[in-house]
């Protein structure tokens, strides 16, 4: 009792001198001013789409009167609901797709043994070096001679086939940290290969899971240069190539776009959140097995 007693007047001394250090204080002020500078342009977005159409950039960053005239604009005129279904579909398609695949071939890449397995994987990983630019105009060809260009099929294959590599990178990584030890008494009990991955490997990586659809969620939702040339139809777009639409080379009706991408982001944002949840509820159910 004696010793806690002495020991209280200490720590209600030193803490005030632990907050006043000009170091923490630097640092707190350089973390506020980061997220300010980082905040501000989805402010400024979220203020201008509710401008009148006449008030983007002629008064202050508040605007002088709230309207949602933008928001309605951008749902009729635009066809936005037909739009946000296309984006929709080709992106859920596409996650499940690359979340099936890399999760197989990663773990196969990991755990299994079959020849020529380091060379296959070096030759995936060359791809991940190659920029979209680059192999747009072959997809296209390719695409072409087998009838699927201009069908979100085609689409959906491309964004598959172009993100699978660094998805497989991410969920090899995950099981090569798993202890191989399970998989042997598996085998010991009788267990069959796939059923190993599906009912005891593929549940311990779902911190690996939630990261490959987190990435390609955002990927494909925000993909434009392989949506603009490899769909020619404009009721078949997703939704960036019609926002790019907006923007003219002499005027552009800002309040519109601004509507229209603030509508875009809430479904990345609700995923993030979603997934992001279940990503920490993973690590830390991890740690407390160990």
């Amino acid at each position: 009792m004696t010793a806690d007693t002495s020991l209280a007047p200490r720590l209600a001394v030193s803490a005030p001198r632990r907050l006043l250090r000009p170091g923490r204080v630097l640092g707190y002020l350089f973390l506020i001013a980061l997220t300010a500078a980082m905040v501000f342009p989805l402010l400024w977005l979220v203020l201008t789409s509710l401008r009148p159409a006449d008030d983007v950039f002629g008064a202050g960053l508040l605007p002088r009167e709230i309207s949602f005239d933008a928001y309605v604009r951008a749902w009729t005129q635009l066809d936005y609901p037909g739009h946000f279904l296309n984006s929709l579909g080709i992106t859920l398609l596409t996650v499940l797709g690359v979340v099936a695949l890399a999760a197989l071939g990663g773990y196969s890449f990991a755990k299994l043994e079959f020849p020529f397995k380091e060379p296959i994987y070096v030759v995936l990983l060359v791809t991940l070096m190659l920029p979209a630019t680059a192999i747009v105009v072959p997809l296209f060809l390719e695409l072409r001679s087998l009838e699927l260009l201009n069908t979100r099929q085609g689409l959906i294959l491309v964004y598959i086939g172009t993100s699978l590599p660094f998805a497989m990178f991410l969920m090899r990584a995950f099981f090569e940290t798993l202890p191989d030890e399970l998989i042997q008494a598996a085998r010991v009990d009788g267990c069959g290969e796939f059923a190993i991955f599906w009912r005891i490997m593929l549940p311990l990586a779902r911190p690996g899971i939630a990261t490959v659809v987190i990435f390609q969620f955002m990927h494909t939702w925000n993909e434009f240069l392989f949506a603009q040339t490899l769909l020619q139809t404009p009721s078949r777009h997703p939704l960036q190539p019609v926002l790019y639409s907006l923007v003219g080379e002499y005027s552009t009706d800002w309040t519109i776009l601004a509507a229209s991408l603030v509508m875009t982001i809430v479904p990345i944002v609700v995923v993030y959140v979603r997934m992001q949840r279940q990503f920490v509820a993973g690590l830390t159910l991890g740690a407390v097995k160990d």
